[in-house]
């Protein structure tokens, strides 16, 4: 086996989880999803519970199916960012956080339901942003942890060059 097969998580890699959990544009994904799952969870159980029972039988299971895969699109965000946390506050390593279980899965494509036309406005707008956000977290998941090319990948004697001057103060 070669240092650089796909399928091990690469310290490289780690480097680059590192990088991105203490930048800005993690403290602002971070946030933007956490805010997300919050307004999603208090509509819901107020008033988007109160507007559901306004819709008809047709709009009503619409309703009930598209939150179902609001939660569960929330909650997978939810998990990669809150794995993100821990790299970042040190209570997981990097190069844990390599490992393919904390990868963000492409669903299923998604049919439009019938009665999605009633749903009420709020909670099309949640489902819209929560695509949005998913789709950019999983671009983020593919550019840290899955796309690379063996062309992005340090040269393995360029990389060992380096830390030798590294380590005799070159």
């Amino acid at each position: 086996m070669n240092d650089v097969d796909q399928d091990l998580p690469l310290p490289w890699r780690a480097g680059v989880v590192m990088d991105f959990t203490k930048s800005e544009l993690f403290d602002r994904v971070f946030d933007e999803g956490m805010e997300l799952v919050e307004a999603t969870a208090a509509y819901l159980d107020g008033p988007g519970r109160q507007e559901s029972r306004r819709l008809s039988r047709t709009g009503a299971i619409a309703y009930a199916s598209e939150s179902m895969r609001l939660t569960t699109r929330l909650m997978q965000v939810a998990s990669w960012l809150l794995v993100q946390r821990a790299v970042k506050e040190g209570s997981m390593t990097a190069l844990a956080a390599c490992e393919d279980r904390y990868r963000l899965r492409e669903g299923p494509e998604e049919a439009a339901q019938d009665g999605a036309s009633e749903l009420p406005q709020a909670m099309a707008s949640l489902i819209s942003h929560s695509h949005r956000l998913y789709d950019r977290i999983r671009h983020l998941d593919r550019r840290m942890y899955v796309d690379q090319t063996s062309e992005e990948k340090p040269h393995p004697v360029l990389s060992q060059h380096s830390q030798l001057l590294a380590a005799f103060g070159g």
